[in-house]
């Protein structure tokens, strides 16, 4: 590891007490204008995620709507409570090919793209530290009145995430303050700022309990994503 990769994990909780872990569990609501450009506003207004911490794998309950998504980077597939299959998709990245910013988005496509995306926010930064990931410091930024140190990193080939060159800007404690991507599914031109903040203690692991992203929309900043979770738990 490098100094800042080093410096964040640690803030973070440390490898060792990572090491201890395999799934994290959340309560989680998830809303903002990007949902509704894909048809998906209120579907995931009250879910539950089973984040896997040694393996590619994220399982999301959507309670009210008595359904399971199960994603991993060559599989997603929804289920009943019960585990009956009732839809699935192989080589699910596929079947965003031709898509724009604007498409549409089916119950298969929301299960994969939030499944990469919720499982790389959850395990960051420790995910890091696998083989494959290549990590560089880069020239820090002033921010809300701190300096950001800022990590770019470079996902391996098997690991599905938004982009395979991502920047995450590290607060002076160490902590994620904001994690900068190209989304390649939705649109690989344009920047996403992801904030992260609500620091929680759990079980020695310290994790944001929510993340924002804004867009402009005139003279005003709507709120594109946000993530608000409760109820984290690791085992």
């Amino acid at each position: 590891m490098n100094d800042l990769l080093a410096t964040a994990v640690a803030a973070h909780g440390g490898l060792d007490r990572w090491n201890q872990i395999k799934t994290i569990n959340v309560k989680a609501a998830i809303s903002g204008a990007f949902w509704q450009l894909k048809g998906k506003a209120d579907a995931m207004s009250d879910v539950r995620l089973e984040v896997d911490t040694t393996q590619q794998q994220l399982t999301m309950d959507y309670v009210s709507q008595d359904r399971r998504s199960v994603f991993q980077p060559d599989r997603v597939v929804l289920q009943q409570p019960d585990g009956t299959v009732v839809d699935a998709r192989d080589n699910p990245e596929r079947s965003f090919a031709g898509h724009e910013f604007h498409t549409p988005w089916d119950d298969l496509h929301l299960a994969y793209f939030t499944g990469e995306a919720l499982w790389t926010y959850l395990n960051t930064p420790f995910l890091f530290t696998w083989p494959g990931f290549v990590c560089e410091e880069i020239a820090p930024i002033e921010a809300d009145g701190e300096t950001w140190r800022r990590l770019k990193v470079i996902f391996p080939d098997h690991i599905k995430s938004h982009t395979r060159t991502q920047v995450f800007c590290f607060g002076p404690d160490g902590l994620l303050r904001r994690h900068d991507f190209t989304i390649d599914i939705v649109d690989p031109t344009t920047e996403s700022q992801l904030y992260a903040a609500d620091y929680r203690d759990v079980d020695g692991i310290i994790i944001p309990a929510t993340r924002r992203a804004h867009a402009p929309m005139g003279d005003d900043q709507i709120v594109f994503v946000a993530i608000e979770m409760a109820d984290i738990a690791v085992h």
